[in-house]
């Protein structure tokens, strides 16, 4: 993370969101999204990603997949069907928070 540490008790949300955005995913792929998407501001490490990723499959949430591409294997994720409805129901309190901060700082 590089500036923000407001964004650590977010990341589980943006890891499933960005996986409903995108189908599938590899680590490094879903580290570079995050940072391209906040224009850098979010830096996820390796570190604060891969223990997330290994507790969403531990609870069933998503999926992996290997896939040899140029001769590497890759690690995809995917959401299943347990992890889209997450998804949507994360989404949908991400963004009534949001909006309740949005109230408050706006006063």
């Amino acid at each position: 993370m590089k500036r923000n540490a407001l964004y650590k008790g977010t990341l589980q949300n943006i890891i499933l969101k960005l996986l409903s955005a995108e189908v599938k995913m590899y680590g490094y792929q879903m580290t570079q999204r995050a940072k391209e998407l906040t224009q850098g501001e979010l830096e996820m490490t390796e570190g604060a990603l891969y223990p997330i990723l290994h507790k969403l499959e531990n609870e069933g949430v998503i999926y992996s997949e290997i896939q040899n591409v140029n001769g590497r294997d890759r690690k995809y994720y995917l959401l299943t069907e347990k992890g889209k409805k997450q998804q949507a129901k994360q989404e949908q309190e991400m963004k009534s928070y949001i909006g309740n901060l949005n109230t408050i700082f706006n006063i």
